[in-house]
């Protein structure tokens, strides 16, 4: 990049020190406990700084299981996602986004997680994968138990580093489409996002008057 793209050099540590090494909304230890379970549901083994640094922040082993067990969780979500597109009707007494979350609260039980944090890992980990009904599903859940949508959008944040800028600009439109939906009560902030027309960035507008 020095011999060719200095300006991207340039523009790459100024966006890995904002990203990475600058405290924002998640403390030290939040944000390397989403780093470990983000960079795993990546497949990242190269971020062994991170591993370094859930350490030092004063991580456990039993929570890096927590962070473990809720990626392979994750992998699986697309059973429920299934059942809730295709099978619902059959099995009323199952609700798939119930199943799903009690599932989660089993996984995470007396590991030294609260549920927040481990809510806040799948929000990375499903931008991270690109889980779209997992990810809906979390994030009105975090609404639910209040989490700060300033640390729900740190969490989300992190995977773009390890998966790139367009698996967070589809987890934002996951995150718009259930901020419009009505079923939970955003902040005036995000409200303001959420009514700011022109956010589908997704959508090419038509062609030289062609019919949309």
């Amino acid at each position: 990049m020095a011999a060719a793209l200095p300006d991207l050099q340039d523009a790459y540590g100024v966006m890995y020190r904002a990203l990475t090494l600058t405290d924002c909304h998640l403390d030290p230890f939040e944000k390397e406990f989403v780093w470990l379970a983000i960079l795993t549901a990546a497949d990242e083994h190269v971020g062994t700084h991170h591993v370094d640094l859930f350490f030092r922040t004063g991580g456990t082993g039993r929570q890096a299981e927590a962070a473990f067990r809720l990626v392979a969780w994750a992998w699986g979500a697309e059973t429920f996602a299934f059942l809730d597109r295709h099978w619902q009707g059959y099995f009323p007494e199952v609700p798939a986004a119930r199943g799903y979350l009690d599932g989660v609260a089993a996984l995470v039980a007396g590991l030294d997680v609260p549920p927040a944090l481990a809510r806040l890992a799948l929000l990375g980990i499903h931008a991270a994968r690109g889980e779209e009904w997992a990810l809906a599903v979390d994030l009105e859940a975090a609404y639910g138990a209040a989490v700060p949508e300033p640390k729900m959008a740190e969490a989300l944040s992190l995977a773009l580093w390890p998966c790139g800028v367009n698996q967070f600009l589809k987890a934002s439109v996951v995150w718009l489409t259930l901020l419009r939906s009505g079923r939970v009560n955003p902040s005036a902030p995000f409200r303001e996002w959420a009514e700011t027309p022109g956010q589908d960035g997704f959508v090419l507008p038509p062609r030289g008057g062609e019919a949309g």
